[in-house]
């Protein structure tokens, strides 16, 4: 709307009474709209005239005002705005004919990069950059979504960004398998972002241990974190290693537990004592505290207080010894419990 024209929602009671006035007569002079209005009848005749809600009646002799219909007072006042649309649409059409030009010579160039092997794997850094990669994949993603999440927990923000978009994919009947740490059962903002998807048919699983953080979409294109570069991606192309990503995935699968909604004791008990003898194999490896606490999405303090109450339980006075005895007490191939003196370390 030109800036000299006012909203009509936002015209003031004088100008209001004044157009009532005016559609009841077939054209008055501001004379006579002072003389049954009052003294305020003179600015309203301005400010009606601005919004195209009066015009001035043809005739001789003292200047006459008509009401304007409001639908037609509309289409005065947006005609502006309609040659601005009509302008920028045609802008927008030559922009689009100009790049689409250039088609011919990106898919060539995109076909040649293939060939060579050239462009398979694609280090990105910047975050944002990132972000806004993962929703374009997501949004072209036409299958399936494999999703590994280590680390507990996940951020607030980080959730609230995922949730519509991963909504979005799933009303396009897109498959969805996530992987989390078992320690994100106790994540109240995980715990609800699954629950919302799950209701669309995403499956989520967790495991204590052996995710890497990744996504494969369509067992075409994969991203995985990069060791050490906050932030950072490796974004994959090379069907070798995204078949090694998938497959990946797919031994960890079968044996992750759903993510409830809810916990129960019995299941919560279960999983504490899934991350009890993880926790068990990684000492006798001889990992510190702050590597297995990082490994399995919890807090350092939380990995201390369960390796001293697995040191209790197999009589170990230092972190070396309980490594030595755990790595005695080993169990055959195939098994992953530890005994204690008096039984399996619980």
């Amino acid at each position: 709307m030109p800036a000299d024209a006012e909203d009509p929602q936002d015209l003031s009671p004088a100008a209001r009474r004044l157009y009532a006035y005016a559609v009841e007569r077939h054209a008055f002079t501001a004379a006579e709209a002072t003389a049954a209005l009052g003294a305020r009848a003179g600015a309203a005749v301005t400010e009606l005239a601005a919004a195209h809600l009066l015009q001035r009646a043809p005739g001789d002799g003292p200047e006459r005002w008509s009401a304007v219909a409001p639908r037609a007072a509309a289409a005065r006042a947006l005609a502006p705005l309609a040659l601005l649309v009509r302008e920028t649409h045609d802008e927008m059409d030559r922009l689009r004919g100009r790049l689409e030009a250039l088609v011919p010579a990106y898919e060539a160039g995109a076909a040649h990069r293939d060939l060579s092997g050239s462009g398979r794997l694609e280090l990105v850094t910047d975050l944002g950059a990132v972000r806004g990669l993962i929703t374009e994949l997501a949004a072209g993603c036409e299958r399936e979504l494999l999703t590994s999440q280590p680390g507990g927990g996940r951020p607030q923000e980080t959730l609230e960004e995922a949730v519509g978009r991963d909504e979005s994919l799933l009303a396009r009947g897109v498959r969805m398998r996530t992987l989390y740490h078992h320690t994100a059962r106790y994540s109240r903002p995980t715990a609800a972002y699954v629950e919302r998807v799950t209701a669309l048919g995403a499956q989520v699983r967790t495991l204590g241990d052996g995710l890497m953080r990744m996504l494969v979409f369509d067992a075409h294109t994969g991203v995985m974190a990069v060791p050490d570069r906050q932030g950072a991606a490796l974004v994959v192309r090379e069907p070798g290693v995204v078949h090694f990503m998938t497959a990946a995935f797919e031994r960890s699968w079968p044996g992750a537990r759903p993510f409830p909604t809810t916990v129960s004791p019995e299941a919560s008990r279960a999983v504490s004592e899934e991350l009890r003898q993880t926790i068990v194999l990684l000492l006798s490896e001889g990992l510190e505290d702050k590597v297995i606490a990082r490994r399995l999405g919890m807090s350092e303090r939380t990995c201390q207080r369960h390796i001293a109450e697995i040191m209790r339980a197999i009589g170990a006075k230092s972190r070396f010894q309980a490594g030595y005895l755990l790595r005695a007490r080993q169990p055959p191939a195939g098994r992953t419990e530890a005994r204690g003196p008096d039984g399996p370390v619980r």
